[in-house]
């Protein structure tokens, strides 16, 4: 089985603001053997975990160190699909940059968010969920709204995809130059790339060693939850090309809970995610200690870890 790591997603806490060696040394102590540094951790940030840390680090989330460009947005705001060309150029740089730092820590893979078709949440989408929270989960608006989603993403598709497709043949380039992997992500909203269909044409060209699949129990749960994608479908056809996963519970369509603390059905990961996929718990700021050390028990008495 492979390394258990701790995203610093779960270190976004004042106690851990000064330095994130604290951070290890307390995901040391819960019973972790790694860390992954995720999109928020500024490069001081970086350099204090690559500076004597208490562990490895196994993983980064691109872009990072994170940075604020010259128009106020945030390097995670630039879409990797973007048809303005100017903005793929720029996500593409920032991900490029984060292939870099990954090498120098000497970590195997870098997770990537491949961008979206455009940049916002759907309107239909964010009318499903604002449903789902009022406790209606099924019924005829329900269903108009899925189509109205399904169709809208369909028909606007097209050049988001192809540009998709452009910045992963670069990214690529750049991963193999460094050695390090990159895993395509599974996402949190559905007009997001890649869906299923394309994650498996996105990854055609590649081999798994440099361009694998990244499964995120939470956003598959929370789109299936929302009857828009099969959560099974995702390890099901990309099984065999997993190189990483990331680890959380959902509580209604509320992810990054700790496992233990949701109602995620565990059994088809257990079954379906390779045992050499790397494990990342990726767990946010608000969930205790007891629950983040709890989680690692959880997941290895259901056969996920």
């Amino acid at each position: 089985m492979s390394l258990l790591a701790l995203s610093t997603m779960w270190a976004q806490q004042e106690r851990f603001s000064a330095d994130l060696r604290e951070f290890a040394r307390v995901a040391r102590s819960l019973g972790y053997d790694a860390l992954e540094v995720n999109y928020v951790v500024p490069r001081e940030g970086v350099e204090q975990l690559l500076d004597g840390a208490a562990l490895p680090i196994a993983s980064f989330h691109g872009p990072s160190p994170r940075v604020k460009h010259g128009d106020g947005r945030w390097s995670e705001a630039f879409n990797l699909a973007s048809t303005d060309e100017a903005e793929r150029r720029q996500a593409v740089a920032y991900n490029a940059a984060t292939l870099e730092w990954a090498a120098r820590a000497g970590a195997c893979c870098v997770v990537l968010h491949l961008g979206g078709v455009g940049n916002q949440m759907m309107e239909a989408e964010r009318r499903l969920r604002r449903l789902f929270d009022a406790g209606v989960r099924e019924g005829q608006e329900v269903r108009r709204l899925r189509e109205e989603l399904r169709r809208s993403r369909r028909e606007q598709q097209g050049p988001y995809f192809e540009a998709a497709r452009r910045s992963l043949a670069e990214l690529a380039e750049e991963a193999s130059r460094w050695g390090v992997a990159l895993g395509l992500e599974n996402r949190y909203h559905y007009h997001e790339i890649p869906q299923v269909e394309e994650a498996l044409a996105l990854l055609a060209p590649y081999p798994p060693d440099l361009v694998g699949y990244w499964h995120d129990v939470g956003h598959a749960e929370v789109l299936h939850r929302l009857g828009l994608v099969d959560c099974e479908r995702w390890l099901r056809e990309l099984g065999l090309r997993t190189i990483g996963s990331h680890l959380h519970d959902v509580e209604g369509i509320g992810d990054h809970r700790a496992p233990g603390r949701g109602d995620v059905q565990w059994n088809y990961v257990a079954r379906d995610l390779p045992p050499a996929a790397l494990r990342v718990f990726e767990i946010d700021q608000r969930q205790p200690d007891d629950a983040v050390a709890a989680a690692i028990a959880y997941l290895r008495e259901r056969g996920v870890v």
